[in-house]
């Protein structure tokens, strides 16, 4: 059986590890003495499913919920909420709410104010080297081997990146567009440790389509020429993914053809999304 882990930008499953904001945040972010008494840890968020908040930025459950239930493995532990090699024996979370790729003060320097940033991704790699010497102590031997028996997901890293440049004063697309090339390099060092660490297989997750965020969608109203026809986002955010997700998966085959014996898999989530806000009712929703 696959340990799990998850990485605020990925998650690593027994060891298997995953990381990334709080569309994987399963209570790293309820922790974290910054966002601790966040909106998250009261209700509404959990009645659906969980009924009373649970660490997750959802009143129901995340994908990385639906990703452990199909594996038939147990939840991994969130980093914050564990101190011993027993509470990650079943995978750990490196999620956090909020948390960026790159570092707050890189963002900083390119014009982004980054100020509130909770945690990046050096953060979340940091984390995980530190679990995996909980996990196998200093014996190089015994650390690959937890390695390459767990499964790494690596979520939607760098959408709260975007969502900072965009809401800077004077946030423009370009601004976001000019963070892609630095988002993907920092994607590709975190993918590189957990290689050389020993991980046998990666699946990394594409952007979403941020044009149709509900908090861009209010914040940025615009004319008629600007939205989508077939699903009313906003074009010019959704052309912000759409490059991330190439520029991504360009560095996923390169990356894959390098590491041979290495799985380098690319998840998509900006189909799935998109098609969901274009046509609800053929997911099971209905307007009212």
């Amino acid at each position: 059986m696959l340990p799990a882990v998850v990485m605020a930008c990925w998650h690593i499953t027994t060891a298997s590890s995953a990381s990334a904001n709080s569309l994987t945040d399963t209570g790293n972010g309820a922790i974290l003495p910054a966002t601790a008494r966040g909106p998250s840890t009261r209700p509404p968020y959990g009645e659906t499913y969980f009924h009373h908040p649970s660490g997750r930025a959802s009143d129901g459950r995340l994908i990385i919920d639906f990703i452990v239930e199909a594996l038939r493995v147990p939840e991994p532990t969130p980093y914050l909420a564990g101190e011993t090699a027993v509470d990650f024996r079943h995978g750990a979370n490196f999620a956090v709410g909020g948390a960026t790729a790159l570092d707050p003060a890189f963002l900083e320097s390119r014009g982004v104010e980054a100020s509130t940033v909770s945690a990046s991704l050096r953060n979340e790699t940091s984390w995980f080297r530190d679990t995996l010497q909980l996990l196998a102590g200093s014996s190089a031997h015994e650390q690959r081997k937890v390695v390459a028996s767990s499964l790494f997901y690596f979520g939607e890293i760098g959408v709260n990146d975007y969502f900072y440049a965009l809401f800077s004063n004077g946030g423009t697309v370009d601004l976001a567009n000019d963070l892609v090339p630095h988002i993907i390099s920092v994607v590709r060092s975190a993918l590189i440790a957990v290689i050389a660490a020993g991980a046998r297989t990666v699946v990394v997750t594409g952007m979403l389509p941020l044009g149709c965020e509900p908090q861009l969608l209010a914040l940025f109203p615009g004319g008629a020429d600007d939205y989508d026809p077939a699903s009313g986002c906003i074009t010019r955010f959704n052309e912000v993914a759409e490059l991330h997700n190439r520029e991504l998966n360009l560095m996923l085959r390169n990356l894959g053809r390098a590491r041979p014996g290495v799985s380098v898999l690319y998840a998509d989530i900006y189909r799935p999304i998109a098609d969901a806000v274009a046509s609800p009712a053929k997911y099971g929703h209905h307007l009212r």
